[in-house]
Protein backbone atom coordinates (compact mmCIF):
# COMPACT_ATOMS: atom_id res chain seq x y z
CA UNK A 1 0.00 0.00 0.00
CA UNK A 2 1.46 3.49 -0.51
CA UNK A 3 2.48 5.70 1.71
CA UNK A 4 1.26 9.21 2.23
CA UNK A 5 3.22 11.99 0.79
CA UNK A 6 5.58 13.90 3.31
CA UNK A 7 4.52 17.18 4.32
CA UNK A 8 7.27 19.38 4.46
CA UNK A 9 6.31 19.83 8.67
CA UNK A 10 6.62 15.60 9.09
CA UNK A 11 9.47 16.05 6.61
CA UNK A 12 11.15 18.64 9.68
CA UNK A 13 10.45 16.71 12.73
CA UNK A 14 11.27 13.23 11.31
CA UNK A 15 14.71 14.84 10.54
CA UNK A 16 14.89 15.47 14.37
CA UNK A 17 13.62 12.00 14.98
CA UNK A 18 16.58 10.48 13.16
CA UNK A 19 19.08 12.41 15.80
CA UNK A 20 21.21 9.98 17.93
CA UNK A 21 20.38 9.23 21.78
CA UNK A 22 23.41 11.35 22.54
CA UNK A 23 22.36 14.64 21.05
CA UNK A 24 18.87 14.65 23.32
CA UNK A 25 20.89 13.81 26.50
CA UNK A 26 23.66 16.61 25.66
CA UNK A 27 20.91 18.77 24.74
CA UNK A 28 18.86 17.64 27.67
CA UNK A 29 21.80 18.23 30.13
CA UNK A 30 21.85 22.04 28.58
CA UNK A 31 18.53 22.77 28.95
CA UNK A 32 18.58 22.07 33.07
CA UNK A 33 22.54 23.56 32.95
CA UNK A 34 20.51 26.79 31.48
CA UNK A 35 17.50 26.80 33.65
CA UNK A 36 19.95 26.91 36.46
CA UNK A 37 22.09 29.55 35.39
CA UNK A 38 19.34 32.12 33.73
CA UNK A 39 17.47 32.10 37.22
CA UNK A 40 20.93 33.96 38.25
CA UNK A 41 22.03 36.11 35.36
CA UNK A 42 18.62 38.27 34.68
CA UNK A 43 18.89 39.37 37.41
CA UNK A 44 22.97 39.84 38.02
CA UNK A 45 23.32 42.93 36.65
CA UNK A 46 20.86 44.95 38.18
CA UNK A 47 21.62 42.79 41.71
CA UNK A 48 25.63 44.76 41.02
CA UNK A 49 24.45 48.30 39.88
CA UNK A 50 21.54 48.82 42.53
CA UNK A 51 22.43 47.19 45.55
CA UNK A 52 26.02 46.45 45.84
CA UNK A 53 26.47 49.88 44.29
CA UNK A 54 28.99 48.43 41.00
CA UNK A 55 29.42 50.53 38.02
CA UNK A 56 29.20 49.54 34.12
CA UNK A 57 33.03 49.27 34.20
CA UNK A 58 32.60 47.03 37.24
CA UNK A 59 30.12 44.97 35.19
CA UNK A 60 32.00 44.42 32.45
CA UNK A 61 35.31 43.78 34.12
CA UNK A 62 33.62 40.48 35.87
CA UNK A 63 31.31 39.31 32.76
CA UNK A 64 34.55 39.75 30.32
CA UNK A 65 37.24 38.41 32.51
CA UNK A 66 35.30 35.33 33.62
CA UNK A 67 34.13 34.49 30.25
CA UNK A 68 37.92 35.08 29.16
CA UNK A 69 39.00 32.31 31.66
CA UNK A 70 36.62 30.17 30.35
CA UNK A 71 37.49 30.29 26.73
CA UNK A 72 41.35 29.42 27.47
CA UNK A 73 40.41 26.49 29.23
CA UNK A 74 38.17 25.06 26.83
CA UNK A 75 41.52 24.90 24.78
CA UNK A 76 43.46 22.98 26.90
CA UNK A 77 39.61 20.93 28.00
CA UNK A 78 39.48 20.07 23.96
CA UNK A 79 42.86 19.30 23.49
CA UNK A 80 43.41 16.85 26.44
CA UNK A 81 40.08 15.75 25.54
CA UNK A 82 42.03 14.67 21.69
CA UNK A 83 45.20 13.45 23.64
CA UNK A 84 43.42 10.69 25.40
CA UNK A 85 40.08 10.58 23.75
CA UNK A 86 38.30 10.66 26.86
CA UNK A 87 35.18 13.70 26.06
CA UNK A 88 32.28 12.33 28.63
CA UNK A 89 34.69 12.62 31.95
CA UNK A 90 35.20 16.26 31.71
CA UNK A 91 32.21 17.21 30.96
CA UNK A 92 30.93 15.58 33.90
CA UNK A 93 33.27 17.68 36.15
CA UNK A 94 32.37 20.95 34.04
CA UNK A 95 28.98 20.53 35.21
CA UNK A 96 29.91 19.21 38.64
CA UNK A 97 31.88 22.50 39.45
CA UNK A 98 28.59 24.52 38.02
CA UNK A 99 26.44 22.76 40.75
CA UNK A 100 28.61 23.45 43.93
CA UNK A 101 29.82 26.83 43.06
CA UNK A 102 26.25 28.88 41.55
CA UNK A 103 24.88 28.88 45.71
CA UNK A 104 27.38 31.00 47.21
CA UNK A 105 25.86 33.81 45.28
CA UNK A 106 23.31 34.18 48.12
CA UNK A 107 26.48 34.44 50.25
CA UNK A 108 28.19 37.17 48.25
CA UNK A 109 28.67 41.05 49.56
CA UNK A 110 30.47 42.95 47.12
CA UNK A 111 31.38 42.90 43.85
CA UNK A 112 34.58 41.32 43.92
CA UNK A 113 33.21 37.97 45.64
CA UNK A 114 30.45 37.68 42.67
CA UNK A 115 33.88 38.02 40.68
CA UNK A 116 34.98 35.25 42.29
CA UNK A 117 32.15 32.82 41.75
CA UNK A 118 30.93 33.74 38.23
CA UNK A 119 34.65 32.97 37.54
CA UNK A 120 35.03 29.45 39.15
CA UNK A 121 31.95 28.61 37.67
CA UNK A 122 32.83 29.59 33.95
CA UNK A 123 36.03 27.27 34.83
CA UNK A 124 33.26 24.68 35.01
CA UNK A 125 32.29 26.18 31.16
CA UNK A 126 35.69 26.05 30.42
CA UNK A 127 36.12 22.40 31.44
CA UNK A 128 33.04 21.35 30.02
CA UNK A 129 32.50 23.32 26.48
CA UNK A 130 34.93 21.58 23.76
CA UNK A 131 34.95 18.47 24.61
CA UNK A 132 30.72 18.51 24.51
CA UNK A 133 30.87 19.63 21.59
CA UNK A 134 33.22 17.36 20.04
CA UNK A 135 31.11 15.07 21.64
CA UNK A 136 28.13 16.13 19.62
CA UNK A 137 29.73 16.53 16.26
CA UNK A 138 31.00 12.99 16.19
CA UNK A 139 27.28 11.85 17.39
CA UNK A 140 25.99 12.79 14.14
CA UNK A 141 27.30 12.93 10.21
CA UNK A 142 28.50 16.02 8.25
CA UNK A 143 24.78 16.62 6.55
CA UNK A 144 23.35 16.46 10.25
CA UNK A 145 25.57 18.67 12.26
CA UNK A 146 23.83 21.98 11.77
CA UNK A 147 21.31 20.31 12.82
CA UNK A 148 22.17 18.57 16.02
CA UNK A 149 24.39 21.83 16.69
CA UNK A 150 20.94 23.64 16.65
CA UNK A 151 19.04 21.32 18.34
CA UNK A 152 21.24 21.40 20.98
CA UNK A 153 21.18 25.51 21.33
CA UNK A 154 17.76 25.27 20.97
CA UNK A 155 17.72 23.24 24.21
CA UNK A 156 20.13 25.46 25.97
CA UNK A 157 18.10 28.89 25.15
CA UNK A 158 14.94 26.87 26.54
CA UNK A 159 16.23 26.39 29.69
CA UNK A 160 16.93 30.01 29.55
CA UNK A 161 13.50 30.42 29.14
CA UNK A 162 12.35 28.40 32.03
CA UNK A 163 14.71 29.89 34.28
CA UNK A 164 13.60 33.56 34.06
CA UNK A 165 10.37 32.56 34.55
CA UNK A 166 10.98 30.62 37.87
CA UNK A 167 13.23 33.77 38.67
CA UNK A 168 10.25 35.83 38.23
CA UNK A 169 7.71 33.80 40.30
CA UNK A 170 10.28 33.04 43.22
CA UNK A 171 11.31 37.41 43.25
CA UNK A 172 7.51 38.17 42.96
CA UNK A 173 6.58 35.86 46.01
CA UNK A 174 9.72 36.64 48.20
CA UNK A 175 10.26 40.35 47.68
CA UNK A 176 8.23 42.29 49.88
CA UNK A 177 8.32 45.43 47.65
CA UNK A 178 9.26 43.54 43.79
CA UNK A 179 9.64 46.83 42.27
CA UNK A 180 12.89 47.60 44.49
CA UNK A 181 14.05 44.55 46.06
CA UNK A 182 16.74 44.18 48.62
CA UNK A 183 19.83 42.39 48.43
CA UNK A 184 19.14 39.62 50.65
CA UNK A 185 15.87 38.86 48.76
CA UNK A 186 17.49 38.73 45.67
CA UNK A 187 20.05 36.00 47.50
CA UNK A 188 17.21 34.02 48.70
CA UNK A 189 16.60 33.12 44.73
CA UNK A 190 20.12 32.48 43.87
CA UNK A 191 19.99 29.32 46.14
CA UNK A 192 17.25 27.73 43.78
CA UNK A 193 19.79 28.11 41.07
CA UNK A 194 21.79 24.49 41.79
CA UNK A 195 18.94 22.19 41.57
CA UNK A 196 18.46 21.51 37.96
CA UNK A 197 22.29 21.37 37.11
CA UNK A 198 22.31 18.56 39.67
CA UNK A 199 19.48 16.58 38.06
CA UNK A 200 21.30 17.52 34.63
CA UNK A 201 24.93 15.16 36.38
CA UNK A 202 22.23 12.28 36.27
CA UNK A 203 21.35 12.49 32.87
CA UNK A 204 25.02 12.88 31.50
CA UNK A 205 26.19 9.52 33.88
CA UNK A 206 23.84 7.48 32.96
CA UNK A 207 22.51 8.59 29.31
CA UNK A 208 25.68 10.35 27.63
CA UNK A 209 27.63 7.45 26.24
CA UNK A 210 31.22 7.78 24.13
CA UNK A 211 33.02 5.71 21.65
CA UNK A 212 36.72 5.18 23.12
CA UNK A 213 39.70 4.14 20.73
CA UNK A 214 42.30 1.25 22.00
CA UNK A 215 45.31 3.47 23.21
CA UNK A 216 48.00 1.66 20.35
CA UNK A 217 45.41 3.22 17.34
CA UNK A 218 45.43 6.10 19.03
CA UNK A 219 48.71 6.92 19.79
CA UNK A 220 49.73 6.28 15.70
CA UNK A 221 47.91 9.59 15.36
CA UNK A 222 49.36 11.90 18.73
CA UNK A 223 47.74 15.56 18.59
CA UNK A 224 49.91 18.12 19.07
CA UNK A 225 49.21 21.30 21.32
CA UNK A 226 49.83 23.79 18.60
CA UNK A 227 47.55 25.96 16.58
CA UNK A 228 50.53 24.86 13.57
CA UNK A 229 48.17 22.18 13.35
CA UNK A 230 45.57 23.94 11.64
CA UNK A 231 45.85 25.18 8.01
CA UNK A 232 45.50 28.68 7.08
CA UNK A 233 41.87 29.24 6.43
CA UNK A 234 40.85 27.65 9.62
CA UNK A 235 43.15 30.13 11.13
CA UNK A 236 41.75 33.14 9.35
CA UNK A 237 38.36 31.87 10.46
CA UNK A 238 39.79 32.24 14.11
CA UNK A 239 40.94 35.69 13.41
CA UNK A 240 37.92 36.68 12.21
CA UNK A 241 35.74 35.49 15.29
CA UNK A 242 38.14 37.40 17.27
CA UNK A 243 37.32 40.23 15.54
CA UNK A 244 34.11 39.82 15.91
CA UNK A 245 33.76 39.17 19.32
CA UNK A 246 35.15 42.28 20.01
CA UNK A 247 32.11 43.97 19.08
CA UNK A 248 30.08 41.09 21.53
CA UNK A 249 30.23 42.38 24.65
CA UNK A 250 28.40 40.96 27.80
CA UNK A 251 24.34 40.47 27.20
CA UNK A 252 24.59 42.29 31.47
CA UNK A 253 24.75 45.62 29.59
CA UNK A 254 21.43 44.97 27.50
CA UNK A 255 19.67 44.30 30.84
CA UNK A 256 21.10 47.38 32.26
CA UNK A 257 19.86 49.66 29.25
CA UNK A 258 16.40 47.68 29.03
CA UNK A 259 16.17 48.99 32.98
CA UNK A 260 17.36 52.05 31.90
CA UNK A 261 14.40 52.35 29.28
CA UNK A 262 11.74 52.00 31.88
CA UNK A 263 11.82 48.01 32.42
CA UNK A 264 11.30 47.51 36.10
CA UNK A 265 13.38 44.73 37.90
CA UNK A 266 10.89 42.24 38.44
CA UNK A 267 10.03 42.57 34.56
CA UNK A 268 14.19 41.67 33.56
CA UNK A 269 13.67 37.69 33.88
CA UNK A 270 10.77 38.04 31.70
CA UNK A 271 12.14 39.97 29.38
CA UNK A 272 15.36 37.80 29.57
CA UNK A 273 13.07 34.51 28.51
CA UNK A 274 11.34 36.23 25.42
CA UNK A 275 14.86 37.05 24.35
CA UNK A 276 15.39 32.86 24.64
CA UNK A 277 11.91 31.68 23.00
CA UNK A 278 13.08 33.84 20.19
CA UNK A 279 16.63 31.93 20.44
CA UNK A 280 14.64 28.60 20.45
CA UNK A 281 12.64 29.44 17.24
CA UNK A 282 15.32 30.86 15.05
CA UNK A 283 17.56 28.05 16.33
CA UNK A 284 15.97 25.17 15.24
CA UNK A 285 15.03 27.04 12.09
CA UNK A 286 18.93 28.36 11.05
CA UNK A 287 21.11 25.45 12.53
CA UNK A 288 19.24 23.03 10.07
CA UNK A 289 18.58 25.51 7.06
CA UNK A 290 22.93 25.85 7.55
CA UNK A 291 22.79 22.06 6.27
CA UNK A 292 21.15 23.60 3.15
CA UNK A 293 22.05 26.82 2.29
CA UNK A 294 26.01 26.70 3.78
CA UNK A 295 27.52 28.17 6.73
CA UNK A 296 28.43 31.42 5.94
CA UNK A 297 25.52 32.64 4.45
CA UNK A 298 23.86 32.32 7.96
CA UNK A 299 26.95 33.58 9.96
CA UNK A 300 26.87 36.90 8.04
CA UNK A 301 23.21 37.46 8.72
CA UNK A 302 23.42 36.55 12.34
CA UNK A 303 25.92 39.40 12.45
CA UNK A 304 23.82 42.07 10.03
CA UNK A 305 21.18 41.40 12.05
CA UNK A 306 23.55 41.77 15.40
CA UNK A 307 24.88 45.35 14.04
CA UNK A 308 21.49 46.73 13.69
CA UNK A 309 20.52 45.30 17.07
CA UNK A 310 23.05 47.32 19.11
CA UNK A 311 22.50 50.07 17.03
CA UNK A 312 19.00 50.01 17.94
CA UNK A 313 20.25 49.82 21.95
CA UNK A 314 22.14 52.84 21.16
CA UNK A 315 18.93 55.40 20.83
CA UNK A 316 16.54 52.62 22.81
CA UNK A 317 14.30 55.02 25.11
CA UNK A 318 10.98 53.05 25.81
CA UNK A 319 10.20 49.59 27.14
CA UNK A 320 8.30 48.32 24.06
CA UNK A 321 11.36 49.32 21.97
CA UNK A 322 13.76 47.22 24.60
CA UNK A 323 11.30 44.14 24.36
CA UNK A 324 11.42 44.52 20.06
CA UNK A 325 15.37 44.29 20.25
CA UNK A 326 15.38 41.34 22.71
CA UNK A 327 13.37 39.75 20.10
CA UNK A 328 15.19 40.50 17.19
CA UNK A 329 18.89 40.18 18.95
CA UNK A 330 17.62 36.47 19.22
CA UNK A 331 17.26 35.99 15.91
CA UNK A 332 21.25 36.61 15.66
CA UNK A 333 22.02 33.45 17.71
CA UNK A 334 19.47 31.42 15.92
CA UNK A 335 21.35 32.40 12.58
CA UNK A 336 24.88 32.54 13.68
CA UNK A 337 25.67 30.35 16.80
CA UNK A 338 25.17 26.95 16.00
CA UNK A 339 26.51 27.60 12.82
CA UNK A 340 29.73 28.48 13.63
CA UNK A 341 30.44 25.30 15.46
CA UNK A 342 29.00 23.33 12.67
CA UNK A 343 31.62 25.13 10.18
CA UNK A 344 34.35 24.46 13.10
CA UNK A 345 33.18 20.92 12.53
CA UNK A 346 33.49 20.99 8.58
CA UNK A 347 36.90 22.60 8.70
CA UNK A 348 38.94 19.73 10.38
CA UNK A 349 39.64 16.15 11.00
CA UNK A 350 37.58 14.07 13.48
CA UNK A 351 41.18 13.66 15.79
CA UNK A 352 41.49 17.24 15.95
CA UNK A 353 38.50 18.50 16.57
CA UNK A 354 38.75 19.11 20.48
CA UNK A 355 41.65 20.96 20.32
CA UNK A 356 39.61 23.32 17.02
CA UNK A 357 37.17 23.83 19.12
CA UNK A 358 39.14 24.21 21.87
CA UNK A 359 41.32 27.52 19.64
CA UNK A 360 37.68 28.09 18.48
CA UNK A 361 36.29 29.36 22.15
CA UNK A 362 40.21 30.96 22.73
CA UNK A 363 39.60 33.04 19.72
CA UNK A 364 36.52 34.44 21.46
CA UNK A 365 38.27 34.78 25.30
CA UNK A 366 41.08 36.54 23.60
CA UNK A 367 38.76 39.65 22.92
CA UNK A 368 35.87 38.98 24.90
CA UNK A 369 37.73 40.12 28.19
CA UNK A 370 38.25 43.40 26.39
CA UNK A 371 35.63 44.22 24.56
CA UNK A 372 33.17 44.00 28.08
CA UNK A 373 36.15 46.01 29.27
CA UNK A 374 36.07 48.87 26.64
CA UNK A 375 32.40 48.63 26.35
CA UNK A 376 32.37 49.58 29.89
CA UNK A 377 34.94 52.36 29.69
CA UNK A 378 33.22 54.12 26.71
CA UNK A 379 29.87 54.20 28.32
CA UNK A 380 31.05 55.47 31.30
CA UNK A 381 33.36 57.84 29.44
CA UNK A 382 31.18 58.87 26.24
CA UNK A 383 27.34 56.99 27.35
CA UNK A 384 25.81 54.54 26.59
CA UNK A 385 25.27 55.67 22.58
CA UNK A 386 28.50 55.69 21.96
CA UNK A 387 29.53 52.18 23.50
CA UNK A 388 26.39 50.85 21.17
CA UNK A 389 27.18 52.04 17.84
CA UNK A 390 30.91 51.49 18.54
CA UNK A 391 30.48 47.51 18.73
CA UNK A 392 27.53 47.58 15.58
CA UNK A 393 30.29 48.82 13.72
CA UNK A 394 32.68 46.36 14.31
CA UNK A 395 30.77 43.43 13.61
CA UNK A 396 29.49 44.52 10.29
CA UNK A 397 33.14 44.90 9.80
CA UNK A 398 33.75 41.30 10.61
CA UNK A 399 30.95 40.24 8.52
CA UNK A 400 32.62 41.22 5.72
CA UNK A 401 35.89 39.76 6.63
CA UNK A 402 34.05 36.17 6.99
CA UNK A 403 33.74 36.30 3.37
CA UNK A 404 37.61 35.81 2.74
CA UNK A 405 37.22 32.43 4.89
CA UNK A 406 37.24 29.38 2.13
CA UNK A 407 34.99 27.11 2.94
CA UNK A 408 34.67 23.03 1.98
CA UNK A 409 33.58 21.85 -0.97
CA UNK A 410 30.05 21.69 0.20
CA UNK A 411 30.11 25.53 1.47
CA UNK A 412 29.50 27.76 -0.93
CA UNK A 413 28.45 32.14 -0.58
Amino acid sequence: MDQPPETPKLRFWNRYRGLSGNVFALSLVSLLNDTSSEIIYPLLPVFLFMTLGASPFYIGLIEGFSESVASVLKLFSGYLSDRFHRRKLPVLLGYCLAAVVRPLLAFVTSWQQVLAVRMTDRVGKGIRGAPRDALLAASVPREKRGLAFGFNRAADHLGAVIGPVIAFVLLSYIASDPESPTAGEYQQVFLFASIPVVIGLFVIIFFVHEETKPVKEFDTMPIKFSLGEFDGNFKRFLAVIALFTLSNSTDAFLLLRAQQAGIAPPMLPLLWMVLHFSKVISSLIGGDLSDKIGRKKMIVAGWVVYALVYAGFAFVDSPWQAWALFIAYGTYFGLSESTEKALVADLVVDEKRGTAYGFYNLAFGITVFPASLLFGLVWTAFGATAAFLASAAVSLIAAAALLTVQAKPKETI
